[in-house]
């Protein structure tokens, strides 16, 4: 049975995609939907489910090369639907746009490497090495039981992916102007500075463990922490949360909480960070405790057959030259690149995405479409 191809098929689909309200970690029928559009043309279907979460493997084939499409089914939540212009998972069609949550992030490009992989199949029946998709419902959760559990089955199997193109909106003013060729490593930090409690009126009485954390925030952020390489921005240290024992206008508060990450270059390691940071409060004299959460480590496609194929890609869809990028936050290649796969990251314009009113150019899309089908040609025909 011939697929669909059409650009018609292809807008159809992420509409269907908005409409299921996938917010993490729920993948709310998205995943059916996706083996629907490919099993039928000899995609093997693999289901893991690891608590509330979906994951799903598709694979054509078992001669290498191996080229994935990875991507997430789930999306944060609408937040103050007031501020949104139409319903958040009504998607909506207004001058060549489409808006609702997850179109950007990462709804669109699934889609289109849904469209690619059908176009690609349908002019090269007899292609060889084998095509994969690799989706999780846990991206914009904890990700604790999503792709990594997808890589632990891989591991489980035997089975190797060579190359894989994760579809986050890597695309900064135009799009195909920028891929992600790595990402930063991410290390949460939680530390609780104790004091005394007392009456704010009589301090001598007592300790403010939130004039200790002044001291603290004053030595953390000035701390050099490496100067990055050519790759990697230097790390970076940043708060996120603050918060004090006490809600009670008139007393000094017995311990405050700070939660803060940093974001860190291939020139140091999680384990550096936390002993430098032990060192620094050690010296300050306070009383505190610490615990750490690492989300993941650096990682870094330094082979250039993937990176050249979708550069090509992009030269020859949209005539332009991509800049080679390892900013912003985590993605999920920071699970796959560990195998040994060389990943990188491309997707649509990231400006709307986790916003109200998040949109996605059509014109764009199409031409992602195009991109992603072109890649599949440099890579496996």
């Amino acid at each position: 049975m011939q697929a669909d191809t059409t650009d018609e098929y292809l807008i159809d689909l992420i509409c269907q995609l908005i409409k299921r309200k996938s917010i993490t970690p729920e993948d709310a029928g998205c995943q059916q939907l996706i083996i629907d559009q490919l099993q039928h043309l000899g995609f093997d279907a693999k289901i893991i489910n690891s608590n509330s979460v979906s994951n799903l493997i598709l694979r054509k084939g078992k001669d290498k090369p191996v080229f994935a499409f990875a991507g997430h089914t789930d999306v944060v939540p609408a937040g103050n639907e007031n501020l949104w212009k139409t319903p958040p998972f009504k998607p909506t069609i207004n001058n060549d746009t489409i808006y609702g949550r997850g179109v950007a992030d990462m709804k669109g490009s699934i889609a289109a490497m849904i469209a690619a992989i059908r176009r690609f199949i349908d002019k090269n029946p007899n292609h060889s090495g084998s095509i994969a998709m690799l989706i999780t419902s846990d991206e914009e959760g904890e990700a604790k039981d999503g792709t990594a559990k997808i890589v632990e089955y891989l591991k489980s199997t035997n089975e190797f992916i060579d190359y894989c193109l994760v579809g986050e909106p890597s695309s900064s003013k135009i799009l195909g102007d920028t891929i992600k060729v790595g990402r930063r490593g991410s290390l949460h930090g939680f530390l609780t500075i104790h004091g005394t409690t007392g009456h704010i009126a009589y301090p001598q009485y007592t300790d403010n463990p939130i004039h200790k954390l002044n001291v603290v925030i004053d030595n953390l952020t000035k701390q050099l922490w490496d100067n990055g390489n050519e790759f990697f921005d230097p790390t970076q240290f940043q708060i996120w949360h603050i918060q004090s024992s006490s809600k009670v206008s008139n007393v000094v508060p017995s311990s405050v909480e700070l939660a803060f990450n940093f974001r860190y270059s291939s020139e140091i390691t999680a384990n550096f960070i936390k002993t430098k940071v032990a060192t620094i409060l050690d010296k300050l004299n306070i009383d505190y405790n610490i615990t750490w959460q690492l989300s993941g480590k650096p990682f870094l496609t330094q082979k250039t057959t993937l990176i050249n194929a979708v550069s090509k890609a992009i030269n020859q869809e949209v005539n332009l030259q991509p800049q080679l990028s390892t900013s912003g936050g985590t993605s999920d290649g920071r699970f796959i690149a560990p195998l040994g796969t060389e990943v990188v990251e491309l997707g649509p314009i990231n400006a709307s995405i986790h916003q109200p009113n998040e949109e996605l150019s059509i014109p764009d899309i199409l031409k992602l479409a195009k991109i992603y089908e072109t890649i599949l040609v440099n890579i496996i025909n």
